[in-house]
């Protein structure tokens, strides 16, 4: 695994949410920060997710983020990457998810090319297992891809960022490789009205069986326009035009796997499984470890070409050790593991020669008489295509030529937006609304969404940024907390943290200030502190050492109310059944009607005093003193032997009484 450790990266070395420690980043794309990490909590590293600060402002986007986030949690599939963990500390959104110590499809591609049908199985099986139990639970992925598929150095393949695909309406450039990486994969309604389900994965996961078995793309294209053109308007060729050892069975797996209309595939994932696993069966051990042959130079570039991946991945100069293995027939475990066949580094889809097909039978010659139907034939064929093509101009013209795409017009300035629509031949329409992210004046969206299809002499509407939204603080003074509240709900700001203060002038329960102060602009969300009155403050007044009847009416008296403790305690300070202890102190303030409870005194406690009779002075003293006890000494004829005490030996005194000696 390379993690960039060298990257000024604000994250890199910071503990995120106290618990994840940043060890490196290991890779950036459009959406999010991938970094290495350790849970100090558990002690184990993972990889994690950080969406990018210019996102994580955008609420919708982190709610669908959050949300499908738990949805991939709770699939606990062996072949998913896991999510163990979601959460924000400041203006950061992460997901904490498995670290995948190994590479991605996409390396296997770039390294080796074209692959054997028994290794292009093998990694399809667990991908198809994985997306089976997503769609079983209600998830399409909606972006299936080699970058998405994880090939662990234990051989186990995992698929990666299930559901967190893009919400946005960003401008497609060609030069984002990233970009056209995904353009590859779509499916024709993704591309036609931007439908989704379970047959979209069905459809990218023929396209990347297609470039397993050839080690290419299906489609070429120097824009994404042109790919997803063809996306909707061509069938995918077959593998074994580009390498003719693929055999028919997989031909036609990928001809129905990636068919072009939703309804002649695989309903979803877990179906398409049972395909490929019955497929495999009917396939020979020289079909499925047959090393590709044919496969062309452009192969090898174009995997050479390939964006590299946004996940964790080994080095692009590693070969992957191993891949994970299709279960034998009527097995259920796909995560089984199995080595990829060593092959040559250097050019895995280079040219083989074939031979050269026999030319085609010679036309017979024409019979006697002949001629000129032969002379008239070329006259006839060039009428008929002539034909074919008016036909075929017409029906483009009525189903693509009355329509073109949207351009992509996202933040720029509205005069560079309808200037560039109506180079286009596109009428504009202009509605304003707030952004937080795209400054005044600038385009925030477009509808339809830039790349669309629209009629040629259609209507754009685009939405202008008018910065910033701003909302006043509600002053919400004298009111009380619940009615504070919602008027600072009602002005689409948050109620923040609640403290209470004393006020001679404002009532008990009302509303004192806020910060920030009322009449304040704000963006919408900001939280509003609260502080309310306790009311006008009291002195607790001192009933220590009174009896409780007493302290009760100085309590009261105050404007407090008397809580009277259960049980007793011992006290030095009050007498027996008087007030020993009251909280608050006396001396502290409290507000009217504020509670004070008070204990009462079960007196001194007592304890036994030793014996020291017959003990020298010295002796008897040390061991009162040890027992808590003060000591006078009487002494008569100038002795040194202890001959009475008082009080007595085994009675019960307060600690710190005096006991009195008599020594002779």
């Amino acid at each position: 695994m390379v993690v960039d450790t060298s990257v000024q990266d604000p994250l890199v070395g910071r503990m995120l949410d106290g618990r994840y420690l940043v060890e490196g980043r290991i890779a950036v794309g459009g959406m999010a920060t991938v970094y290495r990490a350790v849970d100090t909590r558990l002690d184990r590293v993972l990889a994690l997710k950080v969406m990018h600060p210019r996102l994580a402002g955008d609420a919708v986007f982190v709610e669908r983020f959050i949300r499908e986030a738990k949805a991939v949690a709770k699939l606990a599939h062996p072949n998913v990457v896991g999510v163990f963990d979601q959460g924000t500390d400041g203006t950061y959104v992460y997901l904490a998810m498995e670290y995948v110590a190994g590479c991605t499809l996409r390396d296997v591609l770039r390294e080796r090319g074209a692959l054997q049908a028994r290794a292009a199985l093998d990694i399809l099986e667990p991908v198809l297992a994985a997306l089976g139990a997503a769609h079983r639970a209600g998830l399409v992925h909606r972006d299936m891809k080699p970058e998405n598929v994880l090939i662990g150095d234990d051989g186990r393949v995992k698929v990666a960022d299930f559901g967190l695909v893009r919400v946005m309406n960003t401008q497609t450039s060609a030069s984002t490789g990233a970009v056209l990486g995904t353009v590859s994969y779509l499916a024709p309604e993704q591309i036609g009205h931007g439908t989704v389900d379970q047959r979209a994965d069905v459809y990218a996961c023929g396209v990347v069986l297609y470039e397993m078995l050839t080690g290419r793309k299906p489609y070429d294209g120097d824009t994404p326009m042109k790919v997803m053109y063809q996306h909707v308007n061509e069938d995918v060729p077959a593998p074994s035009a580009v390498t003719p050892t693929v055999p028919p069975l997989l031909d036609a797996l990928v001809a129905r796997a990636a068919a072009r209309h939703a309804q002649a595939r695989p309903d979803d994932a877990v179906e398409l499984l049972a395909e490929v696993r019955t497929l495999r069966a009917a396939l020979s051990p020289d079909d499925l470890d047959r090393q590709p042959a044919g496969a062309s130079q452009q192969a090898a570039q174009a995997a050479q070409a390939a964006p590299a991946t946004a996940y964790p991945a080994g080095p692009a100069d590693a070969a992957p050790a191993a891949v994970p293995a299709a279960p034998p027939p009527g097995s259920e475990d796909p995560t089984s593991v199995v080595s990829l066949p060593a092959g040559p580094p250097t050019d895995p889809t280079a040219r083989l020669l074939l031979p050269t097909p026999p030319p085609d039978d010679p036309p017979p010659a024409p019979a006697h008489g002949d001629g000129p139907r032969s002379r008239r034939g070329p006259l006839a064929v060039l009428v008929a295509l002539l034909v074919v093509l008016g036909v075929g101009a017409g029906v483009w013209y009525i189903n693509d030529g009355q329509f073109t795409s949207v351009p992509g017009v996202l933040s720029l300035t509205q005069a560079k937006a309808e200037q560039r629509l109506s180079k286009a031949g596109l009428d504009s329409k202009v509605k304003q609304d707030y952004s937080l992210t795209v400054p005044r004046g600038s385009v925030i969206s477009t509808d339809p969404a830039p790349g669309r299809r629209i009629r040629g002499n259609g209507t754009v509407t685009i939405t202008v940024s008018k910065g910033p939204q701003h909302v006043t603080v509600p002053d919400v003074a004298g009111r009380d907390l619940a009615t504070a509240r919602k008027e600072i709900k009602a002005a689409s700001l948050t109620p923040g943290t609640v403290t209470q203060s004393f006020d001679d002038d404002v009532p008990r329960g009302a509303v004192i200030s806020t910060d920030p102060k009322g009449s304040t602009d704000l963006a919408p969300g900001t939280p509003i502190a609260i502080t309310v009155s306790r009311g006008a403050p009291v002195d607790v007044p001192d009933v220590i050492g009174e009896s409780v009847t007493d302290a009760q009416q100085d309590l009261e008296a105050a404007g407090l109310k008397v809580v009277l403790a259960p049980g007793k305690v011992f006290s030095d300070a009050a007498d027996k059944d008087k007030v020993a202890l009251e909280s608050p102190d006396a001396g502290n303030q409290a507000a009217k009607g504020d509670s004070v409870t008070i204990t009462v005194s079960k007196g001194q406690q007592q304890f036994p005093v030793p014996d020291v009779t017959g003990k020298s002075e010295g002796d008897a003293k040390q061991i009162l003193k040890d027992a808590g006890f003060d000591v006078r000494v009487i002494n008569i004829f100038f002795g040194s032997t202890v001959f009475s005490q008082s009080p007595d030996a085994g009675s019960q005194a307060p600690k710190g009484a005096t006991i009195t000696l008599w020594v002779r």
